[in-house]
């Protein structure tokens, strides 16, 4: 039997992802209704321009008193999707506080805070979603800690921004260079008129810190993910790639030790094979590929961003959240009970990809090859290239540390017949 009192939301921010929830709302009240067992009432919506045509918002519905709106006590839940640190945090720690349940999409707020928001809804025996923090539409932090909460997750290895992939795409497939493919996806409004928050990593190492901290029930925040961006990836880079059958992607890794004593968590451009599943993924889209003891590998795709996929996720953890709050209970919170200790990026291991410009005489090789082995580091294969006297080796490792190879670097650089490193970029996904 259907409640007829509604069940009342605020929204916080009503731009491109929250002017289609409250669309969604709207055209979809009656199905939402059947499925939460309640109407649900958009009951206020918080902006910082009030003036601003808002299609399908009644204008008595908008305020820019967003402290009020999730003080007023009768809020049932507070959607957030006005993102940064602040007002946010204070906002939802307020909605918390005065009864109501959030639902959010802040991934920068959640990889720094996220302990201290889930110990505030616990607290006061709330619900804290956020699905659509990580991957647009793409259901995978319920995956994690419902799914698999009975399995091991030991990876996640993922694409999960969408202005990144479609940069590093249009590279690979055109042989564009990276400000041209920027200018590209700048014009088709997928990066931003100042993308660096995308390009140097800083968004996926939010949503890094958030599918990590979940995947190993452990706390990661932001700070101890090792981020790098691809600014400096080149068609060079690309051209090198297909000759060992690989493309290159900015990838988030989240990785369990072999002993289970530890995680990593990092950021950074990698080569990976053509045949991984991961190197398929096109332009805007997002996929995530998760390792598990029991389960083996899954792999989550879609759009990662935009107003109605993000809408999409928001829509179905209000739903989910109407449900507890209906049925006096709350979802799963925070589970950090394994406390693992997360590793630096020095203690990583993993293959290598090194592009030298070298002097073309004899010995140069031998020279290099010295250094490698001076420092623990095994070569695979090389690839050498020379003309008027000028060289380029291109060096695949085996694997080793982060730590090690810094140490090979730093010493190949010492040598007189070394001109410069031209790259050094990480070979994942065997």
């Amino acid at each position: 039997m259907m409640r007829t009192r509604p069940l009342k939301v605020a929204l916080l921010g009503c731009g491109v992802v929250g002017s289609e929830v409250a669309r969604i709302m709207t055209t979809h009240a009656d199905d939402l209704a059947a499925r939460i067992g309640a109407p649900v009432e958009l009951a206020g919506v918080a902006v910082r321009r009030p003036g601003k045509v808002r299609e399908g918002v009644p204008a008595e519905l908008v305020t820019t008193d967003a402290t009020a709106l999730v003080k007023r006590g009768d809020i049932d839940v507070v959607v957030e999707v006005i993102g940064g640190i602040e007002p946010a945090r204070t906002l939802i720690t307020t909605a918390f506080e005065h009864g109501a349940s959030v639902v959010s999409a802040n991934k920068a707020l959640l990889a720094q805070d996220g302990a201290a928001l889930h110990a505030a809804a616990e607290v006061h025996g709330k619900d804290l979603y956020y699905e659509a923090a990580v991957a647009g539409a793409i259901p995978l932090i319920r995956p994690l800690r419902e799914s698999l909460a009975g399995d091991k997750v030991n990876r996640v290895l993922g694409i999960v921004n969408g202005t990144t992939n479609f940069i590093l795409d249009k590279m690979d497939t055109t042989g564009a260079g990276y400000q041209e493919a920027l200018d590209e996806a700048t014009a088709l409004g997928y990066a931003e008129a100042d993308p660096t928050a995308d390009v140097e990593g800083f968004d996926a190492a939010a949503k890094a810190a958030i599918l990590a901290g979940i995947a190993f029930h452990t706390r990661v925040r932001l700070d101890d993910v090792h981020r790098e961006g691809m600014t400096e990836v080149t068609a060079a880079d690309f051209a090198s790639a297909k000759q060992m059958g690989r493309t290159i992607k900015l990838l988030a890794i989240c990785e369990r030790a072999e002993d289970g004593g530890s995680v990593t968590a990092r950021v950074h451009p990698a080569m990976i094979p053509l045949t991984h599943p991961l190197a398929s993924v096109r332009g805007a889209y997002n996929a995530v590929f998760v390792e598990s003891d029991a389960a083996g590998q899954l792999m989550f795709y879609g759009p990662g961003a935009g107003g109605s996929p993000t809408a999409s996720a928001v829509l179905g953890d209000l739903v989910a959240v109407c449900r507890n709050r209906l049925s006096g209970t709350t979802g799963p919170g925070e589970s950090a009970y394994a406390a693992l200790p997360v590793s630096p990026m020095g203690d990583v291991v993993t293959r290598y990809h090194i592009s030298l410009d070298v002097a073309d005489k004899p010995g140069v090789l031998a020279q290099v090859a010295t250094v490698f082995a001076e420092h623990g580091v095994s070569i695979d294969t090389v690839r050498q290239q020379g003309k008027d006297g000028e060289a380029s080796l291109v060096i695949v490792t085996h694997r080793a540390s982060d730590a090690a190879l810094g140490g090979t670097v730093e010493a190949l650089r010492k040598l007189d017949t070394v001109r410069g490193v031209a790259s050094i970029m990480r070979v994942e996904g065997e």
